[in-house]
């Protein structure tokens, strides 16, 4: 590498540069384009709403609200036993379910369960 190029990666890396010249708003401009035009996928950070959340009880009870898409195509008679695997993965506590709600809206869609559990 000549003393040249050397020098100018030196002062590069190290942000040498003066306000308002060429070279720092390239800098800037490198920046802003990284920051603006990586894809999210290079960093696995996808948003995604939590599924689970744990709502406010009372009584010493815990009250979990479950997105609907999780328990839609398990049978009935299994649900219960799905939601208390998925909400110990998700919380690590280990506690049973003594009432899972679904919830309704007003044409009858399922809009999501409320699983009431007890340590």
């Amino acid at each position: 590498m000549s003393g040249g190029s050397a020098s100018g990666l030196k002062r590069f890396i190290l942000w040498d540069y003066p306000r308002a010249s060429w070279q720092y708003d390239v800098m800037v401009a490198l920046i802003l384009a990284f920051v603006f035009l990586t894809p999210r996928e290079w960093f696995r950070d996808q948003p995604k709403a939590s599924s689970i959340v744990m709502l406010p009880a009372q009584n010493g009870s815990y009250v979990y609200w479950i997105e609907p898409e999780l328990l839609t195509g398990v049978p009935e008679a299994q649900r219960v036993s799905k939601a208390e695997q998925m909400i110990q993965q998700r919380y690590a506590k280990k506690m049973k379910i003594h009432h899972l709600e679904t919830i309704f809206d007003a044409e009858h869609e399922i809009k999501g369960f409320m699983a009431y559990m007890r340590p």
